[in-house]
């Protein structure tokens, strides 16, 4: 992997460059002392993988230059900082980060947090390559393959690729539909409903819906399994929980674009009003006709989503 350190310390950069390369996790292809000295082209020259980047500097900080590159910039990206606040940690989040590690650098979290980007983006990459080569294989064949049968290819291929169990494979289709295959709460989102299915299964009671803490920690406690630390744990799932609201926002983009579109979607007649308020879907939809100024609500019912998330994956599953 390849890697691209901005930090105003020089000390910190030292550091992870030390850890980077003593634990073998990549090379570390360039560094900066500030944002403003930061850009697409100079990353997508360098093929950068993940890019490290503090919050607080003095020309540009780490929020401005993330607006500034995310359009253009596909690598995943970890921010470092002293500041702990939700507000900004959420907001870097929706910009489009993939973990935050807080100051004073410990070596066993970098580790950790690295070792999983690395492979989500592998994850990623490989669900992406496969995509590009069913693409490729359609358009060379446009006239004798329609575009249901495509759909089911790539969704079997991309299967054995991800997970083994019934309802993530089902989970898997379902978030194909929605549009959200390869965003970063991806995979969360499947270890959600496994686990889910999994308690399920074992409850000798009746079932009831775990709180959303308790599905984040058991996502995390799978990323932190060598360590088991506690610290590593609550910040996993916490990068976790952020990771499936960005995916849910994209669900939502993605579902208002096929209304605003084909109101008559079967996708969105399906989907819409279950995994959303209607109101919100269509507030969305007005946002993305250039009829609303004001962005949607941020606010999400993260639970609900996933809990009928699970039901239609295991309904699927069933039938």
């Amino acid at each position: 992997m390849r890697f691209f350190i901005v930090d105003d310390s020089l000390a910190v950069r030292a550091m992870l460059s030390e850890i980077i390369i003593s634990e073998g996790l990549g090379t570390v292809e360039g560094e900066a002392e500030d944002g403003i000295d930061v850009d697409c082209e100079l990353l997508n020259n360098k093929n950068i993988d993940i890019l490290l980047i503090d919050l607080l500097m003095k020309e540009r900080d780490g929020l401005e230059t993330i607006r500034a590159i995310t359009p253009h910039f596909k690598g995943k990206i970890i921010m470092i900082s002293q500041v702990d606040q939700k507000d900004t940690v959420a907001e870097a989040y929706l910009l489009g980060i993939d973990h935050f590690i807080t100051k004073p650098i410990n070596k066993y979290e970098v580790v950790s947090v690295i070792q999983n980007e690395i492979k989500h983006y592998l994850q990623e990459k490989s669900i992406k390559n496969i995509q590009q080569s069913l693409i490729s294989l359609t358009n060379f064949h446009h006239s004798s393959i329609t575009e249901k049968p495509i759909e089911s290819n790539m969704t079997s291929v991309i299967k054995h690729e991800v997970h083994t169990s019934g309802i993530a494979h089902s989970g898997n289709t379902i978030l194909m539909e929605l549009g959200i295959v390869g965003e970063s709460g991806y995979y969360d989102l499947l270890n959600i409903i496994e686990y889910l299915f999994k308690l399920e299964v074992n409850c000798k009671d009746k079932f009831q819906f775990p709180s959303l803490k308790q599905l984040f920690e058991q996502v995390a406690l799978e990323h932190c399994s060598s360590s088991n630390n506690k610290n590593c744990i609550n910040k996993e799932a916490k990068a976790s929980e952020q990771r499936v609201r960005r995916a849910i926002h994209q669900a939502l983009n993605n579902l208002a674009s096929i209304g605003l579109t084909d109101y008559g979607n079967p996708i969105f007649e399906k989907y819409a009003s279950k995994f959303f308020d209607f109101t919100q879907v269509r507030m969305k939809m007005l946002e993305l006709d250039g009829k609303k100024t004001h962005n949607v609500p941020s606010r999400l019912n993260v639970k609900k989503f996933i809990e009928v998330f699970y039901l239609e994956a295991k309904e699927a599953k069933e039938n």
